[in-house]
């Protein structure tokens, strides 16, 4: 996996973090899904890399 895509992908499932985090707080059922949902995207996209990096090899 290259570093720019581990860093975008750390970027993007911090982003969801601090989505999620947001609505709970704002009690905004929209925003927490959507953070939940970029995380899920962030762990799919990590996950495709490692299997690319493992057929490499």
């Amino acid at each position: 996996m290259g570093m720019g895509d581990k860093l975008k992908n750390a970027a993007e499932q911090a982003e969801g973090k601090i989505k999620e985090a947001t609505g709970k707080t704002t009690d905004n059922e929209r925003l927490e899904a959507e953070g939940r949902t970029d995380q899920s995207k962030a762990d799919a996209k990590q996950a495709g890399e490692k299997v690319k990096d493992a057929f490499k090899r």
